[in-house]
């Protein structure tokens, strides 16, 4: 079950500032209350990376990055595709950017340009970015990802990666800047698999180190789970995933040693109120039938369309004045129907909360994810485009 215990955003304005269909609020404080929390539990010297991939899990790269780019251990961003980091780029981001997918070749020209930094495991890779390199008159500068336990990208930490790391060395027009691998189950409880992968990337570091002459500058392998559970794998940079929105990595990862707040809240309004006798079918399928003498029920215009979970149907709810308002039968596309009958001052036009606190009572990311089938991330995610993010606090409070 999820924590509803821990703070929450700190950052209260419920103003909607003309989206009153649905908005969601990114609380800029809280950001900068995560990233203070994680780099005060990292050892002095490491440097943070931001992860922004996906809009930054769903809550807006650009307006995150923009107060991000003030601080000084944040040593840059990463991202999953070369798009994703070029929209930092052209909204002003200037620390270096990581991509940490597969890099097609049609943007090797203008990554090198605008200083991307690809994850490289393979050798037409190395060929490919060398040749264009050469036609931009600037290196390109990779960070070789190392699989050393996930199964997905990445060479393996053997003979034959270390083979690849010196072709790679020596390959005209590339510089050799970074080595990364990704945990697979820092957030589980058992630590022995991730201390595994520690040793298995220091042990090819060292073989780097002392077979090829050649010290990589920059060491890279904690994730969200990893800065809260393995200090020992901090090294020079830590990736800051989840846990930069306030969301935990998994139940299994302590709550105590790194505190965080949700970044996000997601609000829209009722928009019609109808009474209803028994008997009255409600939303698609008339899943679910009305059987009180009398039963209020409230349109709220948001919908999986929005990325809200159409998997709430008929177990999730929102807040409104405070209580809790179950939702009724099936959640539309753009529209679903809440239960206010124990709500008497809810009201066309009252606050809905549908992600966040309305006085004494919290639907969290984490909640959302158990009642959807879901998991956090993917919640996060899924809330699209169509819903405008509003910044709060940071250096607009």
């Amino acid at each position: 079950m999820a924590d509803r215990t821990r703070e929450q955003s700190s950052c209260r304005t419920t103003d909607s500032e003309g989206f009153d269909r649905i908005w969601a609020q990114i609380d800029l404080d809280a950001l900068r209350f995560n990233m203070e929390s994680m780099h005060d539990s990292i050892q002095e010297g490491t440097q943070m990376v931001a992860v922004l991939k996906t809009n930054g899990y769903g809550h807006g790269a650009v307006i995150l990055m923009k107060e991000l780019e003030k601080l000084p251990y944040v040593w840059g961003y990463a991202a999953a595709t070369f798009e994703e980091a070029k929209e930092l780029r052209d909204n002003g981001a200037q620390k270096p950017i990581i991509l940490l997918g597969y890099v097609f070749s049609y943007c090797y020209d203008q990554l090198i340009e605008l200083g991307i930094r690809p994850a490289c495991f393979r050798p037409d890779m190395l060929e490919q970015l060398s040749l264009a390199a050469e036609r931009q008159g600037s290196p390109a500068r990779i960070h070789i990802a190392v699989d050393t336990g996930m199964g997905r990208i990445g060479i393996r930490p053997d003979d034959e990666g270390l083979r690849f790391v010196d072709k790679a060395i020596h390959t005209p027009g590339v510089v050799v800047e970074g080595m990364f691998t990704h945990f697979a189950k820092a957030d589980e409880s058992d630590p022995a698999p991730t201390h595994a992968q520690i040793a298995l990337y220091q042990h090819f570091a060292g073989r780097i180190r002392d077979e090829l002459g050649y010290e990589i500058p920059i060491c890279h392998i904690s994730n969200s789970a990893g800065i809260i559970e393995f200090p020992e794998a901090n090294l020079n940079l830590v990736r800051a995933g989840i846990t930069l929105y306030g969301l935990w990595p998994s139940d299994e990862v302590s709550r105590v040693k790194v505190p965080l707040k949700p970044v996000m809240t997601l609000y829209s309004r009722i928009v019609y109120i109808k009474e209803a006798g028994p008997g009255v079918s409600v939303s698609y399928g008339g899943t679910y039938t009305t059987s009180a003498d009398m039963t209020r029920i409230a349109t709220i215009p948001v919908g999986y369309g929005d990325g809200y979970p159409r998997s709430l149907s008929g177990k999730g709810y929102v807040l409104i004045c405070g209580k809790k308002a179950p939702i009724l039968g099936r959640v539309c596309m753009d529209q679903m129907m809440v239960d206010v009958t124990d709500i008497p001052e809810a009201e066309e036009g009252s606050l809905c909360t549908l992600i966040g606190q309305d006085g004494g009572e919290c639907i969290t990311m984490e909640e959302l994810g158990d009642l959807s089938g879901r998991f956090n991330y993917e919640l996060a995610c899924d809330i699209n485009t169509r819903v405008p993010r509003i910044p709060c606090g940071g250096s607009l409070g």
